[in-house]
């Protein structure tokens, strides 16, 4: 019996279980796109494909750690033997501890470049691998703003995250002429369990003000609108779009002053 639904596009989305990549998995579900969903929080992953499999999106998790090589590989190759194609990767799973450079051991700058810039790295590559025949793929890789706006507590993170950007450009001319493109999306202030890693419990409700303050649009995003913007950047709409690193912050990254200090200076426009 045919399977009805061969020609519905495939991605595979890492870091799937929470926040973003739970957000873009619903998201690209609703478009009509199988997915290959990864993460390494079993239950959570497990409720997720549960949830979308009655709206109609074929669905297969994948459990384990992305800091492997072997287990990326086997990703792509799970994806292709499950549905027989792959058209969009989003390299979305990320891994951190909020630590200067002076604290930051060995192991966990290791562990946070092998999650965030190795595995995408070779993730971008098996996937391509599979997307170049058809001559038609994207790969969407999440990295943030903190890599141009720092503060100085996120030495691997933030190395990571702009390695990543540089890679995307690189990987953008190397499988540009294949047809295959290859974008950033650089998230600012979202409203996901990762951001509640930024600061000590006490001190949270401050750094949240403060983003908040020196955000133009006075609020933190959330992981629906970035999971939209992926979902257009895998859009033919985007089409024309490769090698370059969006950005969706609500204008922190450009804006000095926090409104407190702008309403004091400038009450009347304010």
């Amino acid at each position: 019996m045919p399977d009805a639904h061969r020609d519905r596009p495939v991605a595979i989305v890492t870091g799937a279980a929470r926040g973003i990549g739970a957000a873009t998995a619903r998201e690209l579900a609703a478009c009509g796109h199988r997915l290959v969903l990864v993460d390494i929080l079993e239950a959570e992953l497990s409720a997720l494909a549960a949830e979308l499999k009655p709206e109609g999106a074929n669905v297969l998790p994948i459990v384990g750690d992305l800091s492997t090589i072997e287990f990326c590989r086997a990703i792509v190759e799970q994806a292709v033997a499950h549905f027989g194609r792959l058209d969009l990767l989003v390299n979305n799973a990320a891994w951190r501890k909020v630590e200067s450079m002076r604290e930051t051991s060995l192991a966990d700058w290791d562990r946070t470049l092998r999650i965030c810039l190795t595995a995408p790295a070779f993730l971008a590559r098996f996937a391509a691998e599979v997307m170049q025949p058809a001559r038609r793929g994207v790969i969407v890789n999440i990295t943030s703003i903190r890599t141009s706006f720092n503060d100085g507590t996120a030495a691997a993170y933030v190395a990571a995250k702009g390695g990543l950007e540089a890679l995307t450009r690189e990987l953008a001319a190397l499988y540009g002429p294949h047809g295959i493109r290859v974008v950033s999306l650089a998230p600012g202030a979202i409203d996901t369990d990762l951001s509640g890693d930024l600061a000590a419990e006490g001190v949270m409700r401050d750094v949240v003000a403060d983003c908040i303050d020196h955000t133009p649009l006075a609020r933190f995003g959330t992981p629906q609108e970035i999971a939209r913007t992926v979902v257009w950047l895998a859009s033919d709409a985007a089409s024309f779009i490769s090698g370059a690193t969006i950005v969706a912050d609500g204008g922190l990254s450009h804006n000095h002053y926090g409104l407190a200090l702008k309403r004091r200076m400038k009450p009347e426009e304010f």
